[in-house]
């Protein structure tokens, strides 16, 4: 048996405030060209298949057409609710799409009792473990200690070991959690690498759960981690389908074609997917980066921009949105920055005229640039305005004319919001 895994389709996230809907389309469109060209008899999805709790009825449109076309590519289907999805939601009419081949598993009671689907070798047993938050489970089995995740699939793992001892066969777990390679009860170490856009598992933290409670199954389907893992040659993540933050920039995208032979796990090969729009991370100044023709391949990607100008430049992000039309982020990193000093404000402004003291300012927060010549021009306009409105007879500022200390926020404020 030939079985697809994947997980963490999100259906109805945004990028940086950009719909995702139509790559996500495009994906999904060509995993279903694969499933069929492959011959692959069962696609398994591991949760988090909407990133609401409440999706839109375009997500409902999108994951119908999806699970359509495994369908008709000549694959069962079997989906497991996430830590992001309503399980009453993603769940309903379960038993209907269920005869057309399309296991949809939300409900805690459902973990024990297996979609089976059976080829020339015999019967196939997959267990989906919906997402189970441990405080909505602990009553429906109040003498089992269940206060974190850990505990709640230790328990789940055991019932579905003793469910597959007495059906026989080879079986296959769904399980949406933060799954970590070490010994049961020592997290301290752990090879699955998390990026920043996966939702706590609890309200506390990420709730992790050893590798060790998953022994047993010739095959370990996982979710919730955006990236491609291994955490041993029957465990694994696949990773999202799509980027969904730069820290997954230079994570590959696709899935795992699992097959099963008569004696179990027989092979693992990864798949990879098209990238309907790559990433990219651009660091320098500002000017750097419009001129460098070695940027060309990336113009049409997502960027991310981290500028190195030492004063941060006015409209940065529209000057490069004009060369990147889907420039998304903008951080200002200057390379040199101002030195700490111990000194207090009163000492720092002793015996310094206002002109001084606003560009000391703005040395300090542009990390030692000071004002441009123009700035300076309009800061002595300022601060000459400021004093001629408290004195009406002051024509000229002198050079250690003091203007009064009331009025100097204003001057600074007005300077601020032209350099703004």
């Amino acid at each position: 048996m030939r079985i697809l895994h994947t997980s963490d389709w999100h259906i109805g996230r945004t990028f940086h405030g950009h719909s995702t809907i139509e790559n996500l389309r495009t994906v999904l469109a060509a995993l279903a060209v694969e499933v069929r060209e492959r011959s692959v008899d069962v696609v398994v999805v591991a949760g988090d298949i909407f990133d609401s709790a409440t999706p839109s009825a375009e997500a409902y449109t999108v994951l119908e057409a999806s699970v359509v076309a495994l369908r008709e590519a000549g694959a069962s289907v079997v989906l497991t609710s996430g830590n992001h999805d309503s399980a009453t939601r993603l769940g309903f009419m379960s038993r209907f799409s269920g005869l057309a081949g399309v296991h949809v598993i939300t409900r805690q009671e459902q973990h024990n009792n297996p979609v089976t689907i059976t080829d020339d070798a015999g019967p196939v047993h997959f267990y989906g473990i919906p997402y189970l938050e441990p405080s909505l489970l602990r009553h429906h089995y109040p003498n089992v200690p269940l206060r974190n995740h850990e505990q709640v699939l230790d328990f789940v793992m055991g019932r579905i070991r003793a469910d597959m001892a007495e059906r026989g066969g080879r079986s296959v777990v769904l399980s949406h959690c933060f799954a970590v390679n070490v010994s049961q009860n020592s997290v301290s170490q752990n090879s699955v690498e998390s990026s920043d856009v996966e939702r706590d598992i609890t309200s506390g933290g990420i709730d992790y759960v050893p590798l060790s409670v998953f022994h047993g199954p010739d095959y370990v389907a996982l979710g919730h981690i955006h990236g491609r893992s291994m955490l041993s040659d029957r465990v694994r993540y696949s990773g999202a389908p799509l980027h969904y933050s730069f820290s997954e920039a230079s994570k590959p995208r696709g899935a795992w074609l699992v097959d099963l032979d008569a004696d179990g796990l027989a092979s693992v090969e990864w798949l990879d997917l098209p990238i309907p729009r790559e990433l990219s991370v651009l660091t320098g100044t500002l000017d750097e980066i419009l001129a460098d023709t070695a940027h060309a391949p990336v113009e049409e990607h997502w960027v991310s921009v981290v500028l190195t100008d030492q004063v941060r430049p006015l409209d940065g992000m529209r000057k490069l949105q004009s060369r990147f039309a889907h420039c998304v982020t903008l951080e200002h990193r200057p390379e040199v920055t101002a030195s700490s000093t111990e000194t207090t404000y009163a000492e720092r402004v002793h015996a310094r005229t206002d002109t001084e003291i606003v560009s000391g300012f703005l040395e300090f927060v542009r990390n030692g640039a000071g004002p441009t010549e123009l700035e300076t021009e309009i800061l002595n306009s300022v601060l000459t305005e400021v004093a001629l409105g408290a004195n009406d007879e002051v024509v000229t500022v002198p050079t250690k004319t003091r203007v009064p200390q009331a009025d100097v926020p204003r001057a600074v404020d007005t300077l601020a919001g032209v350099d703004a």
